[in-house]
């Protein structure tokens, strides 16, 4: 049996609907798999229900920024209480930063005399986590841009006129919120960062597992990772980071864990204790 454990929804920034992406994870064979749209857990009701449909198994999660000796890097919890009110209090706070960012974003186009407007943005993206992919389709869909890699080339990357730098927590914090709600946390697609001598570092603040097989990834990289993993104590897991059909093909599928990394990730669950975070 196998598992992805990094999906996205239209919930976040992902173009598919729970019930597309469960039937496309029945498809391509898949046992178990794991919903973690950006600061959110808003599709894990539904994503819990088209699982059950389809005979898989589901195991909620979100998808974490976070900051590290002024590095962004992307942390994910995976069986998260997604009804604790602490927890959702939490996100609401970071969903706000996410509308406040679109707003400057579109204010610092229209600055460049691209006349986008923010509503624009919000009523495509219709999820309380917006991001810069939202943008980008905005620009396309408004016929500024040929197409999404053209948005962010020419718009959206840090440097470009419209981007805007992402409010972030540091990465213990982040661990902490994802313990305090019952979950596990795991540093998603380490070959993004370009910063390996941080993973020890992460893992010495409660880092559980590191994402070994990722699309980005190469076989000696995951490799790489994998013995890693092993060194500091970490579970190796990974996913296919799919997105649906924003960023071209859709890639779930392409990654797939055996299953017996889902048990020992499940196994890291940690045992109920109060959170200064949460409180």
């Amino acid at each position: 049996m196998f598992a992805d454990l990094h999906l996205h929804t239209f919930f976040s920034d992902g173009t598919f609907s729970p019930e597309e992406l469960a039937r496309r994870a029945r498809v391509e064979g898949l046992a178990a798999l794991a919903l973690t749209d950006h600061d959110t857990v808003g599709g894990c009701e539904r994503m819990a229900a088209a699982c059950a449909a389809e005979g898989l198994e589901f195991i909620p999660g979100a998808e974490f920024t976070a900051d590290h000796d002024d590095r962004e890097v992307h942390i994910l919890g995976y069986w998260l209480d997604t009804q604790s009110p602490p927890l959702l209090s939490r996100l609401a706070g970071f969903q706000a930063v996410r509308t406040n960012r679109i707003r400057d974003m579109v204010h610092r186009l229209n600055e460049r005399g691209i006349p986008l407007e923010a509503d624009t943005v919000f009523s495509l993206a219709n999820c309380q986590s917006p991001g810069r992919p939202h943008v980008a389709r905005a620009l396309v869909a408004q016929g500024y841009c040929r197409n999404y890699d053209d948005a962010f080339d020419r718009f959206l990357k840090k440097g470009r006129p419209g981007w805007v730098p992402k409010a972030r927590m540091n990465v213990a914090t982040a661990i902490e919120i994802i313990h305090a709600a019952g979950g596990v946390a795991v540093l998603a697609h380490p070959g993004l960062y370009r910063a390996d001598s941080i993973i020890p570092e992460l893992a010495a603040v409660g880092l559980d597992g590191l994402e070994c097989w990722h699309t980005k990834h190469s076989r000696s990289s995951a490799a790489a990772y994998e013995r890693l993993a092993q060194e500091l104590g970490l579970v190796a897991t990974g996913g296919s980071d799919c997105h649906g059909m924003s960023k071209g093909e859709p890639l779930i599928g392409s990654v797939r864990i055996p299953y017996a990394q889902v048990l020992a990730l499940k196994e890291r669950r940690p045992t109920p204790v109060r959170s200064s975070v949460l409180a």
